[in-house]
This record gives C-alpha cells, structure tokens and sequence, in this order.
C-alpha cells in the first residue's frame, strides 16, 4: 500500500460533511451575522451561499460516499448499530489523507493512532511504523492522540492526560505572541528554513512538521504542529527558530502604474469665416458677409437657430455674437452641456439663467470662459450655485439679480463682496467683486444693517438698487444710504423698497439728500401714510415728483 499506487481512498483530503450531533449542528441560525443576512429567509440576496457561523460543525465527519483504500466498498457503517462505532467506522491518515477501514488491514488497529478531537482520523499503522508522526520539536511535545478510546487502554498502555481546551488556547496565544516579537530579528533564518525543507523532497525529519511532507497539506485540527494561514502567510513553527511570520501579513499591494507627464495642449484655431456664401453652381453669392449680419440682427432666436440648418455657411455665420446680445434660458429643470457648450460659443452680453437648476460647477465653468458677460441674472437659484460668483472674475459685469435666493445670510454676502483673499497672477489692485456693478438687485434677502456698510464699502458705483421685500430693512438702513459719508448718495437713480415694513413717515425727509434719484418705489410699505409721500412728492428733491400710483415716485428726466 505504498503512495504511489494509491486507490480510489487516497488522494486529497475528503470534504467533510456535518456530524449532526454536536452543540453547532443541533442549533438554529442567529440571524445576526453576515452569512444570516444574506439568506434570502431573512432578506437577504442568498449570495453567499453559506451556513450560519454559530451553526459550523465542531466535529465534522467523512462522508458517506468515502471508499476503502482495500476493499473498494463505501457504507460499510450502515451495518453498525452504536453510533458511536459508527463514526470511527471509517479512518482517514492525517498525513497519507488515505481512508481505510481498520477491519481491511492485517495488522491490528491498536497500532495506529486514534485523533480523538476529530471524528474518523487517525495515524495509519504505516506511518507510525515508518516514524512518520505528527510530533513537533519546540518547548514539549504533544502527540496527535488526546484521548484513546477505551477499546485501545489496554494495548497503548495508560492514557497520557490531556490539557484542557482553556489552558490549551492560552498557550496557544502566549506562543503567538512570542513569535510575533521574534519577527524583525528572525527573518533570514526563516528563508533559510523554508530552502531546507523544500529540497528535502519527501523524507522527513524528526523537525519537520507533517503537514509540509505531502504538497504542502495541513496536519490534523488540534495538533500543536506547524501552523499554515489561509491568507497566504507563512507558517508558524513554535519553539524554535523556524520558519516565522513575514512582514507584511497582508497581501502585497499591486504596484501604481508609471506617472505620464501631463502637458497643456491648446486647440488648433479656428479657419476663419469666409466672407461669401459659395452657390451650387460655383460662383458666390454677391451679398458679402457683413450684408448678412445686418439681415440676420432683425432675427429672433428660434429663426436663427432655422438658418443655421441651410447650410454650413450660414451655420457658422449665425453664430456670431452680435446676434446674440441676450440669451434666456430661465424655467430649466437641467443645463444640458451641448447647451453650455452653446452659450459659450456665442458669448452673450446678458444672461438669464433664473429659477433654473444650474449647479455651482456648471455656473463657474460658465463665467470663466464669458469674460464680456455683462448682465447676469440668477434670481430664485440656490445659494450652493449662486456661491460660485466668489471664485469667478467678472470684469465687465454691470448687472447682477440676485433676488428671492433661499439661506442667504450675512456671511454668505460678505463672501460674495470681499475681495478674493488671493491675488492671481496679473491682478495688481484687491478690489471687490462687485466694485464694476451698476444694478444691483437683492429682493427678498434677509439682508442686515451689516451688509449695507459692506454693501456700501465694495460697491460704491450702484445707480440702481433693489431692497424690496427686505425684512430687516428700516428707518436705520436708510440712513446709513443717505449719509454724508454713503457713496450712494451721489449715485443713485433707482431706489426699490417696496414691501419693507420697518420704514415710517420718518425717513421720508432722508431721501431729500440724493439729488440723482429719479425713481422711488415705496409701494406695499404699511406704516408709510399716503398723506407723507404726497408732500415729499410736491418737495422732492431738486424738482418735484410725479405720483402715478400710491407711494410710487417718479421723476422725468
């Protein structure tokens, strides 16, 4: 019965099958771990494809179908009555991996040596007769067999007492601990070791574990031997100076791909336009270019975007910025970017981009590529968004609609005003965002008194403001725009405080002091009398004020 003609018995070791009588196998799942979850009968996909972790055999045994090495027959242990008999009917080597059953062989089965932890496993006779053991050289040494069976006492002699399972972990852990301390000192020694033993081909030492002897294959469960992990570590041999664990314990990462060099590459530029439109027949057409502009101004958008589909003449014709001065794309759900992309190649003076869905990312790739962009209106858009005027240049910017933006408080105006905390290279002035706005519209904002004074120190050129609906704007806010030291008070043309309630019959006399103002809207102000705004009207300023609705004042110019 040699390794080399083995039968259908030897070969790898057998997938075991529950015992069905441990503590494990007689319970029910938790439902608690992760392979619990995963079953579909507690919600889960049933990917996994495993049993509980509480519900792993302790004691798992051969299966049924296990055949002799000798007789070539399988269920031999139906015929058993004691279950006990019946469970180490069938042995398999721990170290051939050869299932036999006792009875076949001629020599008597007290000759082998029976595992007590694991059901249906034992050192062959052969082996123990080869000296093919499972003994480990190290601090003591603890043979394969914990507890002999009764039938076996009287020919092996007394039993040797085995630890219990608590002293035996706590070796166990105390082993583990020592050989982790011994790593960084120990790791040549461990290549040396791994070359001895993988040139000693398939004799053994009294040193070498048994489970190195046959392709690497692991010793019986309960055995102090050499110790292999399923992660692709190396083995443990406690005592001494084997083979230790390596550095590191994990797998290696994969290696980063090499760095390419990263360099701006500018587009080729554009063929310039041509300046006849060339017929089928030939010849162009004798109206030049600049003669088509001058018909295609008197257009609208949606006849624009028609001529633009004639031919490829016209289509690069009609995208010429002097016909687009104004773009409206307020009401979008979504900015699509061939729309974007639209808007940047026609680069409009005005753009309404009100109560549409603009996220800040689309917002400032926009403005950093409109640098002529000189109305901007972002009315009942999010703050998220409307934020990303603190990062972008406008230069040309003359007006700017802010009205109805929700959480839009006194920090967030005061990032929006301040000059950008950075100067970029080819700023030489720090001047505020919106030292260039003319119109300035900001309805409906909880605007403070603190953000007229940083309203009045970084945008000193507003002819035209909007601070209707402002809840917090008062008798107080309207001195601090008409004092001598404001520089609205020289500039202002338009004033719009309709619907803010805090303003009384007091403040009307403070609007004396602008000489520009040309337009008042008080409308909607209730503690404002009518009686008040008729005599400030037939005073006014320099000349009196016409009254073509209540609280509403206008001059002519």
């Amino acid at each position: 019965m040699s390794s080399s003609s083995r039968g259908p018995g030897a070969g790898a070791r057998r997938r075991r099958t529950r015992c069905r009588r441990c503590r494990a196998c007689v319970r029910t799942e938790c439902g608690d771990c992760h392979f619990c979850r995963d079953m579909k009968k507690f919600g889960g996909p049933g990917r996994m494809k495993q049993s509980c972790l509480l519900r792993q055999c302790t004691a798992p045994v051969l299966p049924h179908t296990a055949v002799c090495l000798l007789c070539g027959e399988a269920g031999k242990e139906d015929t058993v009555v004691g279950r006990a008999e019946k469970f180490g009917w069938s042995l398999e080597c721990t170290i051939l991996h050869e299932i036999v059953h006792p009875g076949c062989l001629k020599m008597g089965k007290a000759e082998g040596v029976i595992n007590a932890e694991i059901p249906n496993c034992w050192e062959c006779p052969r082996c123990t007769q080869e000296g093919r053991t499972s003994k480990v050289k190290g601090g003591r040494e603890r043979h394969l067999k914990k507890k002999p069976k009764p039938a076996l006492a009287s020919a092996e002699g007394p039993a040797v007492p085995s630890p219990s399972p608590q002293r035996e972990k706590l070796e166990r852990f105390k082993r583990m601990c020592q050989l982790l301390e011994r790593v960084p000192d120990t790791s040549s020694s461990s290549s040396d070791s791994d070359s001895d033993s993988d040139s000693s081909g398939t004799s053994l030492s009294e040193e070498e574990a048994p489970g190195e002897a046959r392709n690497g294959r692991r010793p019986a469960r309960g055995s102090s031997g050499e110790k292999e992990n399923r992660g692709g570590r190396r083995a443990v041999r406690p005592g001494t100076g084997g083979p230790l664990l390596s550095w590191p314990l994990g797998p290696a990462p994969p290696p980063r791909p090499p760095q390419l060099e990263r360099h701006v590459v500018r587009p080729p530029p554009r063929s310039p336009e041509p300046d006849t439109l060339p017929l089928a027949a030939g010849s162009d057409h004798p109206l030049p270019r600049a003669a088509w502009l001058r018909v295609f101004q008197h257009l609208g958008p949606r006849e624009l975007c028609i001529c633009m589909r004639v031919c490829r003449t016209w289509s690069r014709w009609c995208y010429d910025k002097r016909l687009w001065p104004r773009m409206d794309l307020s009401r979008r759900k979504s900015l699509t970017p061939p729309m974007l992309s639209g808007v940047v190649r026609r680069q409009p003076r005005a753009l309404d981009l009100s109560w549409t869905g603009v996220s800040k990312k689309q917002l400032m790739w926009l403005l950093n590529r409109l640098q002529g962009l000189q109305e901007l209106v972002l009315s009942g858009c999010s703050w998220l968004s409307v934020s990303a005027l603190g990062s972008a240049p406008l230069p040309a910017l003359r007006l700017l609609d802010l009205r109805w933006i929700e959480d839009v408080k006194d920090s967030q105006l005061r990032e929006l005003l301040l000059p950008p905390p950075d100067t970029k290279p080819g700023q030489t002035e720090s001047r505020g965002r919106l030292q260039g706005v003319a119109e300035l519209r900001l309805a409906g904002l909880e605007l403070t008194d603190a953000s007229l004074r940083l309203l009045l120190r970084h945008a000193p050129q507003l002819s035209a403001l909007d601070l209707s609906h402002c809840a917090h704007v008062g008798d107080p806010s309207v001195h601090l725009l008409t004092a001598p030291t404001s520089p609205l008070r020289e500039t202002l043309v338009h004033l719009n405080l309709a619907g803010c309630h805090r303003l009384t019959d007091h403040c009307l006399p403070l609007f004396r002091r602008c000489p520009r103002l040309r337009r008042l809207d008080l409308r909607s102000c209730r503690q404002l009398s009518p009686e008040a705004c008729a005599r400030l009207a037939a005073a006014g300023p320099p000349g009196p004020f016409r009254c073509p609705e209540e609280k509403l004042l206008l001059k002519d110019s």
